[in-house]
């Protein structure tokens, strides 16, 4: 299947300092812009069968078979199927590539030193959290892609992909 990606300006700090914010259930959120690869329009994700629960299913993007992650679910939000307007942010962990299926995106945003605090500075075990950053219009989590899936997930979502 094919996806058409969509791509947004760059500011002016540096890449380390950007975020990509998105939403879910009119929440905001972000990824580091390193961590992000691409952002395309929902496609059909197909299942996988034996994936862990936090897996939706897979995509096909140019050859590659990619796993996609159910960040409601483990950010405890209701279950909602993905609408036409939904998006996939497909960025790289430590150990692969994943996409998550979020509701918009709002695009890049700048969060420096100055206006980010490290998350367990502000809440101990934040578990998906790499920070708060202050944004003009409110306060956005950064969420670290390495930690959305457990050791457990991994390999089971491993194991998974491997018998299909």
């Amino acid at each position: 299947m094919e996806t058409q990606a969509r791509t947004f300006g760059m500011g002016t700090g540096g890449i380390a300092d950007q975020i990509v914010v998105f939403i879910l259930d009119a929440m905001r959120y972000a990824l580091r812009l390193a961590s992000v690869e691409r952002i395309v329009r929902i496609v059909e994700i197909s299942g996988l069968p034996k994936a862990p629960e936090i897996v939706l299913g897979i995509i096909n993007v140019h050859g590659e078979i990619i796993p996609v992650i159910n960040i409601r679910k483990r950010f405890g939000l209701p279950e909602r199927d993905p609408g036409l307007s939904s998006h996939l942010l497909i960025g790289r962990t430590i150990r692969r590539r994943v996409a998550l299926a979020v509701d918009s995106v709002i695009g890049v945003a700048e969060g420096s030193s100055e206006n980010t605090t490290a998350g367990d500075t502000v809440l101990p075990r934040l578990e998906y959290d790499q920070g708060i950053v202050r944004l003009g219009d409110g306060l956005v989590l950064i969420h670290d892609l390495d930690t959305f899936l457990s050791l457990e997930e991994e390999d089971t979502l491993e194991q998974a992909m491997k018998m299909n």
